[in-house]
This record gives structure tokens, sequence and C-alpha cells, in this order.
């Protein structure tokens, strides 16, 4: 450190920064991630800021979808990153569920979809819609016998899709046979 000083002292301004990177970068700043699992949203996101983090996400565990619009009506079933020490800039990504809901066995929450579609059945119409590039064409059936329109996507689960799990994908339409979360398909 002493020499870096030194050079700084006695090179011109032109190679100041040069020598300032030549001095070595500080060690990224890090700090202990707390398990964050079974706890209330909001109490998770305080904790996880008291502790240094402060890129907080959270998702529906269950792949409906939902916003977690009030952090106090919802608890964590599981964190990305895990618990233990990560750089401070780490985005902390919280699995969440209503308080009256059961934490899934696995995260539901439904990824991109890329070249292949991927299995919606069982997933509401707006994770799917999130899933899919924002310019797909997709169609939403309710196979309920009533003829209901969906608008609240995420209160409605697929029960069928064309073109099937597994098929090549290049922006071709989609369309979901749905019902309302509760009733059979």
């Amino acid at each position: 450190m002493h020499r870096c000083i030194v050079a700084l002292l006695t090179t011109g301004l032109l190679t100041t920064g040069l020598a300032l990177a030549g001095c070595g970068s500080p060690q990224e700043e890090k700090a202990k991630l707390p398990d964050l699992a079974g706890k209330g949203l909001q109490s998770a996101q305080d904790q996880a800021k008291e502790a240094g983090f402060s890129r907080l996400t959270s998702h529906d565990a269950l792949g409906r979808g939902r916003l977690q619009a009030l952090d106090r009506n919802w608890k964590v079933c599981g964190q990305s990153p895990e618990p233990g020490t990560h750089p401070k800039r780490t985005k902390i990504d919280l699995a969440t569920v209503k308080l009256a809901e059961k934490c899934p066995a696995k995260d539901g929450e439904l990824q991109r979809t890329r070249s292949t579609l991927l299995d919606f059945r069982g997933k509401s119409v707006r994770a799917v819609r999130q899933s899919l590039d924002s310019s797909a064409s997709v169609t939403v059936n309710d196979l309920g016998g009533k003829d209901r329109s969906v608008v609240v996507e995420s209160n409605w689960k697929v029960c069928t899709q064309k073109p099937a799990p597994g098929t090549a994908y290049a922006g071709e339409p989609v369309t979901l046979g749905v019902v309302k979360f509760g009733e059979r398909c």
C-alpha cells in the first residue's frame, strides 16, 4: 500500500487512475444471510436488510404468479441463495405462499420458456404468460362449461395446453384449457 501512495504522489494526474488500478481493489464486502424459511415475508425482508442485503425479491412458490403486494400476508418457504456468507450485492429471492397455505415440496415458479414448451398444467394463466415471451399469442378457454371470462389470471389453473409440453417452440400461438383453482380439471 505504501508503494501505491508514493506512486500516486510522484506521478502526474494522467497516470493516477492506472496507479490506483494496480494497487489492488478492496475485498468485496460480505455478510451472513440468515435462514429466512418459515418467517413472515415482511420479517424476512427486514432481517435480510439488517444483515446488509438490499437486493430483495420474492415470488409465488405455488406457481400461480401472484404478487406479494401485502408482505404481511405471505410467509417464506425457501430462499435463494441458501443461508450463509454471501457478497452483500447478492440478489436474494424468497419463495412465498399466503399465510393460510402450505409450502410446496418443490418451488413451483415457472422458468422462462426458451426453445421448448414447458409443462404448464397445474400452473396459473398468469404464471404461463410470465414464462412466455411478451409477444406470445395465448388463447384461454374455460373448461368449466360456463364460458366464463378469465379476468384475474392468477385464479385460473391450466388443465390442457396446445402445443404439448416438450414441443419445440418458436412463437406459435398457445391455447390453454383452464378452470378456477379449487375446481377439477
